[in-house]
């Protein structure tokens, strides 16, 4: 186990397991809990700290499981060696939950997360039995907010990105919109990150996303967004900030036309962080949303 910051770790009090994966890499997660399972995929910047409280509310009940990406929150972080794309990234996900032998699962996912989980749970669909959508998008789309694209520029955007902490640190600030972050709640986000090596993923991740077809990861991009009308036949729940400065309501509609069953609960005043500006509300609608034994109960 992890040895924490005392100032923070009681955020996080959770035994964490650790999985060495085909590439050669370790990748941390928690397993908390028992009963149907629910796998939480987490973004750029965040770690599975973002997902603590669905974890305390859920964890009576269902079993929890919550990866870091490889080189993200207390996975391993790679000097060399891997290739942070992703379809690495979808690959890694993907060992994890089939080294678990699940039968089914539920899937929360958020930010960069939806695009990994949902092509990870496309290529298991017959197990995929919920799936929880919170501000990402797994499909192409031209809109990037300018600040983003700046951390995209060549040798500037590393410098930003991982030299003066320009992604993450910003994010701990920009990403919730009722309140900001705790003292301990924004040393326990950006613990995993705190110096240039540490944040190698961090830049990897914006330097990844894919905004033109000549673009290493947009094949496979596409691939994601062609197998999204296969979700049409799942319980799908789309819980949504409305003031989120990356993915605005116009990724929310364009979800919307992909996935019209789905059940959509737009938070307005709820940020990026949409777990933290709206704890109580999104914490209580997931654990109805994954206890529901019949369909639809979101919209009564």
């Amino acid at each position: 186990m992890h040895s924490l910051p005392a100032e923070w770790s009681s955020l996080y009090p959770f035994q964490t397991k650790f999985k060495l994966l085909s590439n050669g890499f370790g990748m941390n997660y928690i397993d908390e809990g028992d009963g149907h399972p629910v796998i939480m995929v987490h973004g750029n910047p965040t770690w599975s700290f973002y997902y603590r409280n669905v974890v305390n509310t859920l964890k009576d009940t269902h079993r929890c499981i919550v990866p870091d990406h490889i080189g993200c929150g207390l996975s391993e972080k790679p000097r060399k060696g891997y290739s942070y794309t992703l379809d690495q990234r979808i690959k890694d996900l993907g060992e994890l939950v089939d080294s678990l032998e699940l039968e089914s699962f539920d899937l929360i996912v958020h930010d960069w997360g939806g695009t990994i989980g949902i092509g990870m749970a496309l290529q298991r669909l017959k197990k995929l039995r919920r799936l929880v959508i919170l501000n990402t998008a797994a499909f192409v789309d031209s809109r990037i907010p300018k600040r983003i694209a700046l951390c995209r520029a060549p040798f500037l955007g590393k410098f930003i990105v991982q030299g003066l902490n320009g992604f993450a640190g910003p994010a701990a600030k920009m990403s919730t919109s009722k309140k900001p972050l705790s003292k301990e709640v924004k040393a326990g986000m950006l613990y995993p990150y705190r110096t240039w090596a540490d944040r190698a993923a961090v830049y990897q991740f914006v330097k990844d996303i894919p905004m033109h077809i000549s673009h290493s990861s947009f094949k496979r991009l596409v691939e994601v967004e062609d197998g999204l009308l296969k979700l049409r036949e799942k319980d799908v729940c789309l819980l949504w900030g409305g003031k989120d400065f990356c993915f605005n309501d116009h990724f929310l509609e364009r979800w919307k036309r992909f996935l019209p069953e789905a059940t959509a609960i737009r938070y307005p005043d709820g940020g990026h962080y949409i777990l933290e500006d709206e704890q109580e509300a999104t914490c209580g609608a997931i654990k109805e949303f994954v206890s529901y034994t019949g369909h639809n109960l979101l919209d009564d």
